[in-house]
């Protein structure tokens, strides 16, 4: 993968040395707020700060090469109060960043939904979000229509 001049690789975590995959560990706990500093981030997983700043603008979860992907599901929920409102807020603790909505008029009790949201800075998986959505009490069906 390209971006400018720079070059990117897919490389498999267990051929990169320690200290690179201990960055992106360090990275990983201070966007998951696990660490209040990059002191305490670095102690935690046992590199220097130094070895932190030579590699940390270059090394890069797999998930923020794909930072603005957008993931289409499809719901159906049952017609009652407050259900949508229910899964948007579920989407916003996943940290995704709803882009349209669209919702049928509900027929024989149930609504069809559509929503379009970009997933690249959720902090953990969409299989986690659609289990998340599916625990919800009047969400029959969810299921992703879409990916780019």
């Amino acid at each position: 993968m390209q971006r400018g001049s720079e070059r990117f690789f897919l490389v498999s975590a267990d051929i990169l040395p320690e200290a690179i995959k201990k960055t992106a560990e360090v990275k990983e706990i201070l966007t998951k707020k696990e660490a209040a500093t990059i002191n305490e981030a670095v102690e935690k997983v046992g590199i220097s700060r130094s070895a932190y700043y030579k590699y940390k603008d270059g090394v890069f979860p797999i998930h923020a090469a794909g930072a603005s992907k957008i993931t289409t599901i499809s719901l159906i929920l049952e017609h009652r109060s407050g259900i949508l409102s229910q899964v948007i807020n579920t989407i916003a603790q996943f940290q995704g960043n709803i882009l349209t909505i669209n919702q049928s008029i509900p027929l024989q009790g149930v609504a069809n939904v559509t929503i379009s949201l970009e997933t690249g800075n959720m902090l953990q998986s969409i299989e986690e979000l659609l289990q998340g959505l599916k625990q919800i009490n009047g969400v029959k069906k969810v299921e992703i229509i879409g990916n780019s």
